[in-house]
């Protein structure tokens, strides 16, 4: 994989993010992620890779596009494994609540963890801390590792944590510890990747459970950035047990970063839905339609982020079927 296929990647995240935008704040949640699941799937078709998706929409969300398994890309190479989260925090989206995004990751082929276990305990920081973490350990023993490795104090971290009652003795831990919280509704793919860029979002530390998905997503983002991360499954019943043993899994068994994504030349894509920390959401100006993205790639451990500006009224004479929201096709 030779190629930089971050514009391509971009490319996708942004109609997917225009289409979800167009349901900001209608508590739709379906519509919003059925908008943004058909313009990825659209644009995605394009794109110059011979992809299969690994992580995808799949039995959770028994969607019909972009569910594990299907192949996406116009079939030329490279050979790639995809992940994709048209709508990561689809009930912020919904409700107008900051922090959506749209996201998609390639790898080299058959290198991302594929499980059907649907959630993960993770912990994940920034290039600083990396190599010092241990999701075995204690949480104050891991915040003091984080904070000698950035060279502070434990009370200057902030970490990262959804607010579920699963987390309730996490964050006692975390609170015992001085460590400072901030806490998310949803999105811990953006939570974990703000995580490892803490002189943009102020956060150090990811913590905590949630998807499993969003778990190898924001391991593409953290081989891309540098940054570090661990995690292990959380089933949730003897059910659930039973799927990790029949894949072959130790649910004890802590995953490294490598492990989660295992190529060396990876993409990471996200273009911000509504307005959150680390993306501007969607801004409808008439003609014009404004997003804000990041992308990255690990071959060169570059981190691009960019505003671009769609114009709409010459996308529509260049190309066509448009969606009757504005949102563009393929290649905007």
């Amino acid at each position: 994989m030779d190629r930089n296929l971050a514009l391509e990647l971009v490319r996708v995240t942004e109609g997917a993010a225009m289409a979800a935008a167009r349901w900001m704040g209608r508590d739709d949640k379906e519509a919003a992620d059925g908008a943004a699941v058909e313009s990825m799937r659209r644009s995605l078709s394009f794109v110059d890779m011979a992809g299969i998706v690994k992580i995808g929409e799949g039995e959770k969300d028994q969607a019909p596009m972009l569910y594990i398994g299907e192949t996406v890309g116009n079939g030329n190479r490279p050979e790639v494994d995809v992940a994709v989260d048209p709508i990561d925090g689809t009930r912020l989206v919904a409700r107008g609540l900051p922090g959506g995004i749209a996201t998609v990751a390639l790898a080299e082929r058959d290198t991302l963890l594929q499980t059907h276990c649907a959630y993960m305990e993770k912990l994940v920081v920034g290039p600083r801390a990396r190599g010092v973490i241990d999701l075995r350990l204690p949480v104050r023993e891991n915040l003091e590792r984080i904070a000698a490795a950035e060279g502070r104090s434990v009370e200057d971290l902030t970490v990262v944590v959804l607010d579920r009652p699963r987390h309730e003795q996490l964050l006692r831990d975390i609170r015992a510890a001085g460590t400072r919280v901030k806490l998310i509704t949803d999105g811990d793919v953006a939570g974990g990747v703000m995580a490892a860029l803490p002189d943009r979002s102020g956060i150090d530390c990811l913590m905590g459970v949630g998807g499993a998905p969003e778990a190898v997503l924001t391991a593409c983002a953290m081989r891309c950035i540098g940054g570090d991360m661990q995690c292990r499954l959380w089933p949730r019943d003897d059910a659930e047990r039973a799927v990790i043993a029949a894949e072959g899994f130790d649910e004890r068994h802590v995953f490294s970063l490598e492990e989660l994504c295992g190529g060396h030349n990876i993409f990471f894509a996200a273009t911000g839905i509504t307005d959150g920390e680390m993306l501007a959401g969607v801004r409808f100006l008439g003609d014009e339609v404004r997003t804000s993205s990041v992308v990255m790639r690990s071959y060169s451990g570059t981190v691009r982020w960019m505003d671009s500006v769609h114009n709409l009224p010459q996308l529509r004479r260049r190309q066509s079927p448009f969606r009757s929201t504005g949102e563009p096709g393929p290649g905007a």
